[in-house]
């Protein structure tokens, strides 16, 4: 005679995999939190006054903005089906810093006007930036215990970059063998820069043990499109725990470099009127928790 329920023996191991399963639903949300530990590099291209040659201004060893910081970031992702999903995240890089005595003088050219930063003065500096990633996912490869998969999206970095203190100012046409005849006064100069960066990828997870995974991405892209010319690596590897069937906590390592550079023409004169070249990168651990609807 067949039995009407399961046993207790039977009905374990059921509920088990049920609360340890990976397996991707569709209609799933998931939101994930958490930080990660930079170790940064950043820099611009700017001219020496006193040779009117350019040269590599280093945000970290230059102007003293923080090498390491813990920093935050977000991520959304919907599966709108078992094989498709969009996601959505964003990581905050804001730094600044005060440089007591600037050991390097440097010139910055923005719309136009030489903006002249004298060394052995104070300078408060400010280098803000915002990485957005949108994108979409499939994954072509599925089983049991694994998921591979491509991706395509965009990267747009928002570049906020400032400086305070005794600064002079000209036009261009008014610089005088590199310098600006107009008398440092104290000011604030600021500069806003948007980067979007196409960029292609792949992804992939394995199940080793039951709720235990093992997570990477890898995205490239390069590109020169009228004024912007640029190049992106983001590779993370990482393992995922699943906690209860809802959430989950995931420790990874993430390498990430951008380089852009950005040349700005007047429309009215043809002529080049600034040119940023922005070098940032972060490697280092992330730290999260995600919970999925």
């Amino acid at each position: 005679m067949l039995e009407s329920r399961l046993k207790p023996n039977r009905l374990l191991p059921l509920l088990v995999a049920a609360l340890t399963s990976t397996q991707v639903q569709a209609g799933d949300f998931t939101i994930e939190l958490g930080g990660f530990y930079s170790q940064s590099d950043s820099n611009m291209q700017v001219t020496n006054p006193s040779t009117g040659n350019n040269f590599t201004l280093d945000y970290e060893s230059d102007l003293q903005l923080a090498e390491n910081e813990f920093l935050p970031f977000v991520e959304l992702n919907y599966h709108f089906n078992e094989r498709h999903n969009i996601y959505f995240d964003w990581k905050q890089l804001h730094r600044s810093a005060e440089t007591l005595a600037l050991s390097k003088p440097f010139q910055i050219e923005i719309n136009d006007t030489i903006y002249d930063i004298q060394a052995g003065g104070k300078l408060n500096s400010t280098l803000n930036i915002d990485i957005l990633r949108l994108g979409y996912g499939y994954d072509v490869f599925q089983g049991s215990n694994y998921n591979v998969g491509v991706s395509i999206g965009l990267h747009t970095m928002l570049i906020k970059m400032g400086f305070e203190g005794v600064i002079g100012a000209c036009a261009a046409s008014e610089l005088l063998n590199n310098v600006c005849g107009s008398q440092p006064i104290p000011r604030m100069v600021d500069e806003n820069v948007t980067a979007p960066l196409p960029d292609i990828g792949l992804y992939a997870d394995y199940e080793f043990t039951p709720g235990w995974e093992l997570v990477t991405h890898a995205q490239y892209f390069s590109v020169k499109l009228d004024d912007v010319e640029g190049e992106l690596v983001d590779v993370k590897l990482g393992i995922d725990a699943q906690i209860t069937s809802s959430w989950r906590m995931s420790v990874a390592y993430n390498y990430y470099k951008v380089d852009v550079d950005i040349a700005q023409t007047s429309a009215e004169k043809q002529t080049q009127v600034a040119n940023y070249n922005i070098y940032y990168s972060f490697i280092g651990p992330m730290l999260s928790v995600s919970y999925t609807f």
